[in-house]
């Protein structure tokens, strides 16, 4: 699978500004192509919506991992530096690898990134770790397959 981050944007109801409001909030899907990626977001969006809907973009996002931590609220991007040593030259090699931690401060997004990579055996250091504008990670849901998406259908068909 891979990451897309979508755009979308819509209605939304905001008590403080006393009615609704147009908004453009990014979401992260797990999908196999743009397309998947639209339908999905489409999809887990739906109960959320009402009124105008549309998604305005769809990017491929580079990531090797997802941490994910239920108290966070935020969602940090954390580049990684995998450190190899050239067996010819000895010289080092950095390859840059990102993630993505779900927190409530950068403290919690390192913590919970480190707790994340502690079985890991190759030497790594931490370049960065950003706040990202995504709102929620939509990880694919592997139980539901293709049949339990058509009889879904059919019911909704059949009301």
């Amino acid at each position: 699978m891979q990451w897309f981050e979508c755009k979308v944007k819509y209605d939304k109801m905001v008590p403080e500004a006393g009615g609704q409001k147009v908004v453009t909030e990014v979401y992260l899907v797990d999908a196999l192509s743009f397309t998947e990626a639209e339908a999905r977001i489409t999809e887990e969006m739906e109960p959320y919506v009402s009124g105008e809907f549309s998604v305005t973009a769809v990017r491929r996002m580079n990531l090797s991992d997802v941490f994910y931590h239920e108290g966070g609220d935020r969602w940090y991007k954390v580049k990684t530096n995998f450190i190899t040593i050239d067996e010819k030259t000895a010289a080092e090699k950095r390859t840059a690898s990102f993630q993505l931690a779900q927190a409530s401060s950068f403290k919690g997004a390192y913590d919970v990134f480190m707790e994340g990579m502690k079985g890991t055996m190759a030497d790594f250091e931490v370049a960065s770790i950003t706040e990202t504008q995504l709102m929620d990670v939509f990880a694919a849901d592997l139980q539901r397959t293709q049949a339990d998406k058509a009889a879904q259908q059919e019911a909704k068909k059949a009301e």
